[in-house]
């Protein structure tokens, strides 16, 4: 099983979507989020490979995956690397996924 490395960015986005999720829902909603989030990095951890390119492909990213934060509009989004899973966002997919992950590429 793999190290998951979460990078700055990703893990100040975990803390202001679960900010977001209990100022919309309170804190039992941030709470789930969190914990749901959190699930998550243990289900890439567990089984790198089965998060979508997709995203990765439309952007241009190559090798970029993700995975989607399960009952929530947002996903994790990471590279696999020897050793380690490099986590490097975790945004909403209402976002503009195009512009913020246009600069990334195997190697950022």
């Amino acid at each position: 099983m793999s190290e998951v490395r979460l990078r700055p960015l990703a893990e100040a986005d975990l803390v202001e979507r679960t900010k977001y999720y209990r100022s919309e829902g309170g804190d039992e909603l941030g709470g789930r989020f969190f914990d749901t989030a959190i699930e998550g990095l243990g289900a890439i951890q567990r089984m790198p490979g089965s998060g979508s390119p997709r995203i990765g492909e439309l952007c241009d990213v190559p090798g970029l995956r993700s995975r989607r934060v399960t009952g929530f509009a947002c996903g994790w989004f990471y590279f696999e690397r020897v050793g380690y899973i490099d986590v490097v966002r975790l945004l909403a997919y209402a976002q503009n996924l195009a512009t913020i992950l246009g600069d990334l590429d195997e190697n950022w």
